[in-house]
């Protein structure tokens, strides 16, 4: 491996999937602003994710619909809901 190319700030942060109300920790580098006290009394960052392997079709074997951010009400705007009457 080269050296001096991998990030060396890795620190312990709280991943945490918005659609299922499902958290676990782990390592990251990532920059995030909120903090959560976790199951252990100790204050980690928060990163929140949209899906993960508890919400993810692939991995539950369920479908389940997850509207993020209002993904289809902005296409119907863009495109127009068209109803044949």
């Amino acid at each position: 491996m080269k050296k001096g190319i991998h990030p060396e700030n890795y620190r312990f942060v709280v991943f945490k999937d918005m659609s299922c109300d499902y958290s676990f920790v782990g390592r990251s580098t990532a920059v995030t602003r909120d903090t959560v006290i976790w199951e252990d009394g100790k204050e980690y960052p928060v990163v929140k994710l949209e899906l993960s392997n508890e919400s993810h079709p692939f991995y539950t074997g369920k479908t389940k619909f997850v509207d993020s951010a209002g993904r289809i009400d902005k296409f119907n705007k863009k495109y127009g809901a068209k109803r044949s009457n």
